[in-house]
């Protein structure tokens, strides 16, 4: 099992919106496409500070292959609407993991 994670920062006054645009239309989308499951979204308590939140949001996907066909059709998508929205003000990366053990 393949874990794919974006970072996010966004500064803090856009936080709010910025949760309530992942929770109602990233995620949403996301796991209406059927590749990506398991959405999670977390806040980052180790990286706080008085003008920037940080948040992970973590899908689980079947293998690399799987990932690549999400993020050309729709992926791509999204991120660009992202920038649209928050004006660049929210930025982020991404990693790409794989399970090694699991309870």
């Amino acid at each position: 099992m393949i874990v794919y994670n974006t970072t996010y920062t966004t500064p803090i006054d856009d936080a709010r919106n910025f949760v309530i645009w992942v929770n109602e239309s990233f995620i949403n989308r996301t796991l209406q496409d059927g590749r990506l499951t398991n959405a999670r979204l977390l806040r980052i308590l180790s990286h706080k500070d008085d003008q920037s939140e940080c948040f992970s949001l973590q899908f689980d996907v079947k293998d690399t292959a799987e990932l690549h066909k999400w993020f050309v059709s729709l992926g791509k998508s999204l991120n660009e609407e992202m920038n649209q929205l928050f004006d660049g003000r929210v930025v982020g990366f991404s990693t790409i993991m794989e399970t090694i053990t699991e309870d």
